[in-house]
Order: C-alpha cells, then structure tokens, then sequence
C-alpha cells in the first residue's frame, strides 16, 4: 500500500517555516529591528545549531561531549581556507569545510565512542583544546592567536545574513527531526535508552553511535562555517572549553533530546547574555542565578524530551474554533 503524502503537516511547516524568515525580515526593513538586535538574532541562531550539534551527542545519543566548539573551530578556518587560499566560492567552500569536520569528527570518533561517562567527556575536552593549541600555531593558516579576518557578502548585508541563518537553522531542524523518525535515528534512540536490550536486538551500538557523533560534527561545522560568515572574523580561542559548555547549557536547559527546546533556549540565553550588559560585571552573577533557579524547578529543561510541533499547534487552535462557532 502506497504512503499519503502528509499534505497538510508539510505546508503548516513550510508556512511557519517562511513567516520564521520573512516576518523579521520585514521588521528590519522598516526599522522596528535595528542592527545591533539583527545581529543578536543571528547570533542566536548559530547557537541553535551548535545546540542542536551537542543535542545530537548528549540527548540523542546518550553521551557526554565537551569538545563541539572544536568542530565548531574546525568548520570555522576550514571555509577560510577553501575559500581565500584555495580560490573556491563560498558555496563551495562551505561544503567542503562541513565535509572535512565530518571527516575529523569519524577519525576522533573511533577511538573516543570506545569509552562511555566522565572518560569521554574528559577526552572530548581534550580534544577542544588540542584544536585550540594546533590551530594557534598555524600561524599561515590560521593567524594565530590573533585569529583570521574573512570578508564576505553575509558580513556585510546583515539582512541576507539573517536570512541565511534562520533558512539553514530551519533546514537542519527538518532534517534531523526527520532522521529521528527513521529507522537509523529509532536505533539511535534504543542505544541511549538501553545498550544491552539494543545489543540482543541485534543493533550495532558502536555504529549508530558513531553515525550520531559524525551528523553531529557535520551540524557544528555548518555552525562554524555561519559563524565566521556572520560574524567576518574568528579566533582559535573559539574552540576553548567554556564555549562549549555554553553550548551544554543550551542543551541542558531547552531539555536533553528535544532539539525544538534546545533552539527556544539558545535565543533566550543568547539575548539574555546582551540584555545584562549594563550590569557590566554584575551580570556574571544573575546570568548562572537565572540558571540555577531554573534547574532547581524545572530540572527536565524547558521542554523535557518533548518537541513543539507546529501541526499539532495549529490542529488544537482550529478544533478550538470549529468548536466555538460551529456552536453558534
């Protein structure tokens, strides 16, 4: 029997999907979105990605990573050097570099999926902070500690930027969202709820292990690469661990497993971190207060393990006015 084609959920997301881009899009046309929240926007929605990187290892997966800023560092020079010094176009070049953190993130993945708990979280640390240490010098490559400067159309049109951003953070969600539903992301999740049950089932755990951690290292360098695009400069130091235990807090926050919470609390965190500037040295106090009280009272994250959906949203609101005025 022929699958339905599920109509109707595709074009509630395709529509949500496009008033996501087009609604602030609009905004700052008209002025009501300056230049500087533009940027925090777009910056909100890089950390999204990386979120939903570290989600892919931590809430799918079942494992403790503390090196994704290192891919996040990989993907970031990477599309430098593709596209400045190898003469390749952007597209291009972003393609190439996502391919080689892949690469980076499958080599690293042999020997680091062979361990499990603290070991593995401490050895992918290790891992961000050999990135730094290589990266700062190669200095032809990568500028050193001073960093490397990359102009390119995205720096310069913040709206096209946005743009981008939000498309790709759209893209990603659909995609990983359907790969959870396939059969490769169930196996996933049978390897994090029970190793051994998945195991006498017949499920390769170092395999769909290894299959979460590359599609993992593959999203942080697509992160990196509209990092350094949006933001036109990048440093080695963006591969320090307390970047990427501010990518844990999204995670961790937004609920282990749900990718939509992950996203709602990288643009809430990202704006809060700007929003308490003018406390200046204050605010590296209430920033983690903020953070606690939020652990202390809803310790599954925001979400839980749950993901908003849009078709189930909008299917309650039209039952609510069938209701209302189908009575009347």
């Amino acid at each position: 029997m022929a699958t339905k084609f599920p109509f109707r959920s595709t074009l509630i997301l395709t529509v949500t999907g496009g008033l996501a881009v087009i609604i602030p899009l609009l905004l700052m046309k008209i002025g009501i979105i300056d230049g500087y929240t533009a940027h925090i926007i777009k910056m909100g929605g890089v950390n999204a990605i990386m979120a939903m990187s570290v989600n892919m290892i931590v809430g799918i997966t079942g494992q403790l990573s503390l090196g994704q800023a290192g891919f996040l560092a990989i993907g970031a020079f990477s599309c430098i050097f593709f596209n400045v010094d190898v003469g390749l176009p952007l597209p291009l070049a972003v393609l190439c570099a996502v391919s080689l953190t892949s690469l980076v993130g499958f080599l690293i993945g042999f020997p680091v999926l062979k361990l499990s708990g603290d070991y593995l979280a401490i050895v992918t640390l290790g891992f961000g902070e050999i990135v730094k240490v290589v990266f700062n010098n190669l200095k032809k490559l990568t500028g050193g500690p001073n960093g490397r400067p990359f102009d390119t159309i995205m720096r310069i049109d913040g709206e096209l930027a946005f743009v981008v951003t939000t498309a790709t953070l759209i893209i990603v969600l659909a995609l990983l969202q359907n790969f959870m539903r396939s059969t490769y992301g169930r196996a996933i999740l049978a390897c994090r709820d029970d190793e051994i049950a998945a195991n006498a089932s017949g499920i390769s755990i170092f395999r769909y292990k290894m299959i979460g951690f590359v599609i993992a290292a593959f999203v942080a360098g697509l992160g990196g690469c509209l990092y350094v695009m949006d933001v036109g400069f990048v440093k080695p130091d963006v591969a320090q661990f307390l970047r990427s235990i501010d990518f844990l807090i999204y995670v961790v926050l937004g609920g282990m497993g749900s990718m939509t919470g992950s996203i709602l609390a990288a643009y809430v965190l990202t704006y809060l971190q700007e929003f308490l500037r003018f406390l200046q040295d204050f605010r590296l106090v209430i920033y983690p207060v903020i953070l606690i009280l939020v652990m202390l009272f809803r310790p599954q994250g925001l979400l839980g393990t749950k993901e908003f959906s849009f078709v189930r949203f909008f299917g309650k609101i039209s039952g609510i006015l069938r209701r209302k005025y189908g009575r009347a």
